[in-house]
């Protein structure tokens, strides 16, 4: 038997081969090596976007009066996401201005969480890149959203509490502006953070069973059982970036509120 030391180095090389970004795509008895300009964790982004392209333009049949199926819970997630979270922050007004964006980062984010489950592929989602370009979306809209649709003025009225004291006022409004790239962190480090340590937690129960064979079988059974709250976890980080995403945007474009 290995020492320990070599088999926690063994466990290491296992798991960080499997959350790390990299140019190799290993599957069962081959390793395709991909191209320089494109990475793993890309492939899983533009594998994703087809196959939301397949299912929203081919598979989803919008000619359904009564839509069932597949259909129905298609339009079940988008309602959901247009009546509880657009409406009720955005106004009805914005809702239906932002809904198509909204509804891209729940069912993108959903559907690279959802591939990740998947043991041939990884998870777009664990690496902070693509969280950090999910979230620079947000910021931009925070941002230069904001002053396209409010002007200049509107945006620091949005970083002006009222009834501050005019001598804290500029501290006041530094802090506020700091907090919109604070926001879009969270957003991004919520994400990454999530995803990444979940699958990390199930690859060292596996990567145990692996070492110590049938002594690690609780192992097995623990890694099942995080693997069911992972796919509720892919739900729901999909929805608290989604939601989020959309109070961000709605304060800075309703300072009113």
């Amino acid at each position: 038997m290995s020492s320990p030391g070599t088999e926690a180095f063994k466990i290491d090389e296992y798991v960080l081969h499997h959350v790390v970004n990299s140019h190799e795509w290993r599957l069962p008895g081959i390793t395709i090596t991909l191209p320089s300009f494109i990475s793993l964790h890309a492939l899983m982004l533009i594998f994703c976007a087809v196959l939301l392209i397949v299912i929203f333009c081919f598979i989803y049949k919008k000619e359904q009066r009564v839509p069932t199926g597949f259909t129905n819970a298609l339009e079940a997630l988008v309602e959901y996401v247009y009546k509880e979270i657009a409406i009720p922050i955005l106004g009805k007004g914005d809702a239906l201005k932002f809904s198509p964006l909204l509804c891209t980062f729940f069912f993108f984010i959903l559907g690279l969480n959802l591939i990740g489950m998947v043991p041939l592929f990884a998870t777009a989602t664990s690496n902070v890149n693509v969280t950090c370009a999910l979230a620079s979306v947000t910021l931009f809209l925070m941002t230069v959203g904001t002053i396209m649709r409010n002007g200049i003025s509107g945006f620091f009225k949005a970083l002006t509490p009222s009834g501050v004291p005019i001598l804290i006022l500029p501290g006041i409004v530094f802090l506020e502006f700091l907090g919109i790239f604070i926001k879009a962190f969270a957003l991004m480090v919520r994400l990454f953070a999530n995803m990444l340590a979940g699958h990390m937690v199930i690859l060292l129960l596996l990567g145990l069973l692996i070492l110590y064979g049938v002594y690690a079988l609780p192992s097995l059974i623990l890694a099942v059982a995080i693997s069911a709250l992972e796919l509720f976890v892919a739900f729901l980080q999909a929805y608290i970036f989604t939601l989020l995403s959309a109070v961000f945007i709605s304060q800075m474009h309703h300072p009113e509120h």
